[in-house]
């Protein structure tokens, strides 16, 4: 599995790169985890506009996934005409929910361009990748994300203040991608988003090899993130940044 980073902006776009979305590569198949709000252009950096196999989105915030509506624009009015569709797996809802984000009739909405198929919690097949599904502790329904494929395990949070389900999905993850949203201070809301001190502990609760801290709110100190996670977590760790790239091999995550 080859994993890219194109935007990993918690809440809204950085001057460092856009909000979340992450491209994961396997067999020549193209997955896309999640499609935040100007991640459709940084995209355009390492794939071709109509390279892309399927979509997860995790939730429905538009740090998540407004910018499949960017996508729909472009699928549906490409030069050549309308690309055919792809699956985009989402919560319940969110077929609707992007229809009404652009403004369409609800039917067809953009269903002539996507394939909308319901996350639930549980196993299921995407492409190459066999994926687990549970979910976190968000205000809305939102998905994290195990990816399975060669013998090697790539763990995403999504959005989530402290869970169980976080720490069994990452088990044994050769690569956590983890939201670190807070610094810790007192007074942060609750089930929410994650401390980068909590990432640290669930990632070695889990026995994580590689944790990549991900989300990171614009106006943080990301050194900062960076020590309080180190504070609790012993193995390797990473901030990650809009274009970095990871290679899955036999061996372990490797920094390309």
């Amino acid at each position: 599995m080859r994993l890219t980073i194109i935007g990993c902006s918690g809440s809204f776009p950085g001057p460092e790169g856009p909000a979340s979305c992450y491209l994961l590569e396997a067999d020549g198949f193209r997955l896309l985890i999640d499609l935040g709000n100007g991640s459709l252009g940084v995209l355009q950096r390492h794939i071709g506009l109509f390279d892309v196999d399927a979509v997860c989105l995790s939730h429905l915030h538009a740090d998540h996934c407004l910018d499949l509506t960017s996508y729909w624009v472009a699928r549906q009015y490409a030069p050549g005409g309308p690309q055919p569709p792809i699956p985009v797996f989402g919560p319940a809802g969110t077929a609707g929910r992007m229809a009404q984000a652009y403004g369409l009739d609800p039917d067809p909405g953009m269903t002539e361009a996507f394939r909308f198929e319901t996350l639930t919690a549980g196993r299921s097949r995407i492409g190459p990748f066999q994926v687990t599904t549970e979910r976190m502790n968000h205000p809305v329904e939102t998905f994290g994300f195990r990816i399975e494929h060669g013998g090697r395990v790539l763990a995403y949070s999504a959005d989530t203040g402290p869970c169980d389900a976080l720490t069994t999905l990452a088990r044994r993850a050769d690569l956590l991608l983890c939201e670190a949203s807070f610094l810790d201070r007192p007074g942060l809301p609750g089930n929410l988003h994650l401390t980068a001190r909590q990432a640290g502990e669930h990632a070695d609760l889990a026995g994580v090899a590689h944790l990549v801290l991900t989300h990171l709110v614009p106006w943080n100190d990301k050194e900062q993130s960076f020590a309080e996670a180190s504070s609790a977590f012993h193995g390797k760790l990473s901030l990650a940044a809009s274009g970095q790239e990871f290679a899955l091999e036999p061996a372990g995550p490797l920094p390309l």
